[in-house]
Formats: C-alpha cells, structure tokens, sequence
C-alpha cells in the first residue's frame, strides 16, 4: 500500500480527568505531521481557556441530540450532566485521506469506540497518584470542591479499566509523557488501518 493509499490509524487517548490528557496530546501533534485530532462534541459550556472547534464544538444539547439522531457519533455519553460525542465521519475522512486520527475521550467512550472499531489502539494517561490527580483539579481552578471529589471518586474506577487498553503512559512530567505517547503513535505496531462499525 503506497503512502497515498494507506488508511490511517485511529489512536484514543484516554484517562482520569485531569490527568492531562488534552495536553499531552496537544503536544503530540506538534511533532507528528500525519496526526490529526477529532474534535468532539459537546454541550458543556467552554472553559476559559477553550476554543470553539479546537478542543471541542460546543453546541447546545438541542443540536447534540439532532446530530445523535442523525447517526453522526462513533460514541457519545452524558457525563456530569452534559453530552458528548466523537465525530464518526470526521474520524473515517482523515483517516481515508491517510492521517492517523487521535480522539482524546473519557475511559467509557474510549473503550465504546474499541467496540465500534476492534483495531483502535487505546491508550491510558496514569496520574503519579490519586493525590497527584487532586492536586491537578484543583490548581486547574475549573471545578467546585463538590465536583472534584466525584471527579476523584470515578478515577479510581477508571483506573482499574487500564487493564483494558493496548498501552499505558504515565504523566510524571510533562516531556517524559509526551515523548513516550508520540513514540508510541510513531512504532510500526501502533496498529494497520481498521474499519469501524456503525
């Protein structure tokens, strides 16, 4: 299969909230000029710091439900209370043009999308620690003190789903991390073009 030809990869990045995953992947794409990310769908209103259709389309739960109906989600889910969901035909058109596709998603829909598409590679982002992972919620200053503690009471939960992903990168320093995901994504293992399955 010529370079033109080939299919690309689907990578999903996924972990405790927190944990840093968003930027670890932000980071990856800076290195790896064949790596896109998938933007998801959301209904939460965004953080001071997001931009729309960068690191997600916010869109009201009005134009969510439309575009679940309308079959456009690989995955979605409700979490805390807002919906999101990963963009089906958006993933298989880079992947057609020959990019490897991340998707950065919680550990439900990252292991949703391994059902829908078996070759996927999941990947885990392990905080040092629980506690480590408390203080990054806090110093991120996003969440109130209630949020936080169910944050940290369902990362132990994902935690243990770990065991259910291909590989598992721990975020102890930002360079250590970031170098490891992107020699992961660049490993000839990383896994062969896949079809997902509606």
């Amino acid at each position: 299969m010529t370079e033109s030809s080939r299919q690309g990869r689907l990578f999903v990045v996924s972990g405790p909230s927190g944990v840093g995953k968003g930027t670890l992947v932000a980071e990856a794409l800076k290195k790896l000029p064949h790596l896109r990310r998938a933007v998801t769908y959301t209904t939460r209103p965004p953080r001071k710091s997001e931009r729309d259709g960068q690191d997600y389309h916010f869109v009201s739960v009005e134009r969510f439900e439309r575009l679940k109906d309308e079959g456009m989600f690989l995955e979605w889910a409700e979490v805390y209370g807002n919906f999101y969901g990963s963009p089906k035909y958006d993933v298989e058109r880079l992947r057609l043009d020959g990019n490897d596709v991340v998707l950065v998603l919680d550990v439900k829909g990252a292991l949703a999308v391994k059902r829908q598409c078996p070759d996927a590679k999941l990947v885990f982002i392990e905080p040092p620690s629980l506690g480590e992972l408390r203080q990054r919620l806090k110093e991120r200053g996003t969440d109130p003190p209630d949020v936080i503690a169910r944050r940290l009471a369902k990362a132990q939960w994902e935690m243990e789903q770990a065991l259910h992903f291909d590989h598992r990168v721990l975020n102890d320093t930002l360079e250590n991390a970031v170098n490891k995901l992107v020699g992961l994504m660049q490993r000839p293992d990383g896994g062969d073009g896949c079809e997902c399955h509606a």
